[in-house]
């Protein structure tokens, strides 16, 4: 059910993307959405939102199960989620895009820049799991 359910959610990322950039021309980048959810452009990007929440819960209500990633066993548990969160941001406005823009808009596009992003971004989450895989 799960692989199922993986395969139709990437199916929808890649035709929602393909549609906002065939109808609105525009990067489905959710960051790039987020920071600028203002003025006239602001109800198509509040709905879009809206609806990549309502598809995760959708697809739990179908039966999708879910990952329970524990919090960490530091000191600072929570801090240092809040300020992992704080550094993808950052992270995010720093490269002009982030995981969806890059990886499936701005590879589909055959982009270098976003190339050089995905690579940066996959290499440093790799070496942060192995890091703290081996940490403890």
């Amino acid at each position: 059910m799960n692989l199922i359910l993986a395969l139709l959610g990437g199916m929808l990322i890649g035709a929602s993307a393909l549609l906002l950039y065939a109808v609105e021309g525009k990067i489905a980048g959710i960051s790039g959405i987020v920071f600028s959810a203002t003025g006239v452009e602001r109800v198509w990007k509040l709905v879009f939102l809206a609806s990549l929440m309502a598809g995760g819960w959708l697809a739990i209500g179908v039966g999708a199960s879910t990952p329970h990633a524990p919090v960490p066993a530091t000191p600072g548990g929570i801090t240092l989620l809040l300020l992992a969160g704080l550094s993808v941001g950052v992270g995010t406005r720093l490269s002009k895009g982030c995981t969806s823009g890059h990886g499936v808009c701005g590879l589909a596009r055959l982009s270098p820049r976003s190339l050089a992003a995905v690579m940066t971004f996959m290499g440093i989450g790799m070496m942060t799991a192995t890091a703290l895989r081996y940490a403890h």
